[in-house]
């Protein structure tokens, strides 16, 4: 298989996974950059970053279209701040250190996808919003919390090229107590300008190939269509337990990652003291 087909096959599948989960594709996205184009670290994220435009734009339109809500109340705020967050990511991928930010995600993913466990099987411990009603309503608690919200978790997708979904759903869910369906639909909303400052940053500072960032982008529209109308489809709590199981396996893939990353090849320890 050429690389070409390998990546738009790819695309489309990181596609199906973004909108079903409100986008995190580059779970799907950066192995497979890393592996079929042969770029550096850094432009294999910044390539992902750049193909989650068309994702983000499609995904977010199936979901209007389709019947799903978008929370404007916590997504305006998480808009502007994650546009604010593109500008600043790419950078920040330049100067943070790779073992960090693997570390920072794997946390995140674990609690995250034992947050919509406990929801399935467990007592209902964390099924209510960790705001109270009262100030999730308030905008002069709700504006600086989304922006603030909004920015980090937009550095974290512009420099990590994930998708922001992984991220940005939980953040809706769990600190505003937006509904799962509408949460995903917002998050792909909220980070079209996102994917479109980082793109663009991106491409700017070298840190991303536009050829693979546009086949990736282009492919995905129509599997973020499927994987949209797939989502709304599903019940909530199935649809938690499916976005809990790819926290799960991300997670897992960059445990193991990283466990590579540290344990040097067989035959390069250091030498034996005479």
């Amino acid at each position: 298989m050429s690389a070409r087909w390998a990546i738009a096959g790819t695309g489309f599948a990181g596609g199906a996974v973004g909108g079903l989960i409100g986008g995190g594709a580059g779970v799907l996205f950066v192995p497979a950059l890393d592996r079929f184009t042969g770029m550096g670290r850094a432009g294999v994220h910044g390539t992902s970053s750049l193909a989650q435009i068309g994702l983000c734009v499609a995904g977010a339109a199936t979901y209007a279209v389709g019947g799903g809500a978008l929370d404007l109340r916590v997504g305006t705020g998480m808009l502007v701040g994650a546009t604010v967050g593109g500008l600043l990511g790419p950078r920040l991928l330049a100067r943070t250190s790779d073992t960090v930010l693997r570390v920072l995600l794997i946390a995140i993913l674990v609690l995250t996808a034992a947050k919509f466990a406990l929801d399935a099987f467990g007592p209902a411990l964390f099924t209510h919003a960790v705001v109270p009603a009262r100030l999730s309503i308030d905008p002069w608690f709700v504006v600086p919390a989304t922006l603030l919200a909004g920015l980090v978790v937009g550095a974290w997708s512009a420099a990590m090229g994930l998708g922001g979904g992984l991220l940005a759903v939980p953040v809706m869910v769990l600190l505003f107590g937006v509904d799962l369906h509408a949460a995903a639909g917002t998050s792909l909303l909220v980070f079209i300008p996102n994917s479109v400052v980082a793109g663009w940053v991106h491409v700017r500072q070298g840190t991303a190939s536009a050829r693979w960032g546009w086949l990736l982008g282009l492919t995905s529209a129509p599997g973020v269509v499927v994987g949209a109308l797939l989502g709304l489809a599903l019940a909530t709590d199935v649809l938690g337990l499916v976005f809990g199981a790819v926290a799960l396996l991300m997670a897992v893939r960059e445990i193991v990652a990283l466990m590579r990353r540290r344990s040097p090849p067989p035959g390069t320890g250091p030498a034996p003291a005479r």
